[in-house]
């Protein structure tokens, strides 16, 4: 018997599965895929306050998430971090007054401690204005901070296992039924077809775009309509610019584009906002998109963007509440915690809505609302969260410099480039990984890129990676520099080797 059952292992089940486990309750998380598998890996990679939601007059969303930016860097510097992005003034568009008072309140809402606020620029003069087209002199430059998505769901997944949760990738919740202070579930492994009955006082269903397809087919709910599926898309090119900062563009539709320094050598442009008509499961791209992003784009750089440079793509289905609105830009990008309870126990909760950068406030809401539902137990206070790094994430935000230098020196057979991105991307378990290897034999088979084998049995062990697409598009992202034989030649590898090095 669990105290809760979790149902999806996206940004927002894994921080509630993190956050109930380190207050003592006992919990069960099933994803009938990968960690982050869905909307979770496919965002703009970004925790921000979302500067555009002033217009629409979310203050309170925009208040939270420009506090959490701060919080989320503190516990997990090795995964976000600071990111400068520069707004080129169109004289077309929005005027130079409105701009400068939206950031004035994006500097002022919300708990910025550390990160430096608005300047002003001179695009004629500063490195950021040499990629633009002639005709933008002047331009805004604000703070946000950049977040490797699909890692922050998959440290959040492992500090929740690290503290007693129970978490199943690769299985899908089949069904559930009721009983007087209970649940009784049906766990279907995805790979061997074997069924499991797990029990559970509360379940919380955190299945982001199939929310309504779970409670209609799991839990019998007829009048499942609760989300608007709104598809977001992505390409990656080429780098463009030189320097480190990002660039936020203005378009004719009203709505903004990112493009944003990626990898070190891409730069990454989004997004999309439409509405949705096909299976989430199945979402992908169109050629409309693609077109509409290169469009967009080459309004402000100097050198077009066509569809014939982008090596890469991705699309995700964001699973907003529906609140009625007509245009898919406006429709809030805020939460709704909807609790469906009998008597004392049995409670079922949805989540509707949500995004990477307030998972950690949504996830102690959903705390506080269940609380009436939850057996006592000896308990951490809400907030303990916001304190406790994730795992790699021990260490000073300014520290990363330092990590860099120590692991450089441990390792002197490992390119800086490779010793950057294990800093990155694990942080103080960067050792973990590579334990006692003297040169680079010792890492084992060579896959493509810097991917070695001892990193692979890594993710295998402690991220529940299980497929070449897990590892080279979600735990990492050298999916963008090895070749489809190399990666084909991982999968093979991995289902060859997987039960072997799962214990």
């Amino acid at each position: 018997m669990y105290d809760m059952a979790i149902i999806g292992g996206g940004i927002n089940g894994c921080a509630i599965a993190r956050d109930a486990a380190g207050r003592g309750y006992s919990v069960f998380l099933a994803e009938k895929g990968d960690l982050a598998s869905g909307t979770s890996s496919g965002a703009t990679k970004l925790i921000h306050g979302g500067l555009r939601y002033l217009e629409h007059y979310e203050f309170r969303l925009v208040r939270e998430s420009l506090t959490e930016r701060e919080t989320l860097w503190s516990i997990a510097p090795h995964i976000i971090w600071p990111m400068r992005f520069v707004l080129p003034h169109h004289s077309d568009l929005r005027p130079a007054w409105l701009l400068r008072l939206g950031l004035f309140l994006y500097d002022h809402i919300g708990g910025r401690e550390r990160l430096p606020g608005t300047r002003t620029l001179d695009l004629k003069q500063d490195v950021t204005g040499t990629p633009l087209r002639a005709g933008f002199s002047r331009g805004f430059e604000y703070s946000d901070c950049w977040v490797d998505d699909a890692r922050f769901v998959a440290l959040t997944a492992r500090d929740a296992a690290n503290k007693g949760a129970d978490i199943r990738t690769r299985t899908e919740i089949t069904d559930a039924a009721r009983a007087e202070n209970h649940w009784s579930l049906t766990a279907k492994d995805m790979r061997s077809g074997a069924e499991e009955k797990i029990q559970a006082r509360i379940v919380v269903n955190a299945a982001g775009p199939w929310i309504d397809r779970v409670l209609s087919g799991v839990f019998r709910a007829n009048d499942a309509t609760n989300i608007r599926l709104v598809q977001g898309s992505h390409i990656v090119i080429r780098r463009r610019f030189g320097h480190d900062r990002a660039y936020i563009f203005q378009n004719a539709d009203g709505r903004i584009l990112f493009a944003i320094p990626y990898e070190n050598d891409f730069t990454l442009i989004g997004t999309t906002d439409h509405d949705q008509d096909v299976d989430p499961d199945t979402a992908t791209i169109t050629e409309k998109e693609t077109q509409y992003l290169c469009a967009a784009i080459s309004e402000y750089l100097r050198e077009p963007v066509t569809p014939d440079d982008v090596i890469w793509s991705y699309a995700a289905v964001r699973p907003l509440y529906d609140d009625g609105e007509s245009d898919a830009k406006t429709v809030t990008r805020d939460y709704v915690l909807s609790l469906d309870a009998k008597g004392n126990g049995s409670a079922l909760l949805n989540i509707f809505g949500g995004k990477l950068t307030t998972c950690r406030c949504l996830a102690e809401d959903v705390i506080e609302k269940l609380a009436e539902h939850l057996p006592s137990v000896e308990t951490r206070r809400s907030g303990w969260t916001g304190h406790e790094p994730l795992p790699g994430g021990d260490f000073p935000v300014d520290g990363v410099g330092n990590l860099i230098a120590n692991l450089q020196t441990d390792y002197p057979f490992l390119s800086l480039q490779t010793v950057q991105r294990f800093t990155r991307a694990y942080g103080t378990n960067a050792p973990d990984v590579l334990r006692d290897a003297g040169n680079v034999d010792d890492l084992g088979f060579h896959f493509g890129a810097d991917l070695y084998q001892r990193e692979v049995v890594y993710l295998v062990r402690n991220e529940w990676a299980q497929t070449a697409e897990d590892i080279v598009w979600r735990r990492t992202k050298l999916g963008l520099r090895m070749t489809a034989d190399e990666i084909a030649t991982l999968d093979a590898w991995l289902k060859e080797n997987l039960m072997a090095h799962v214990a």
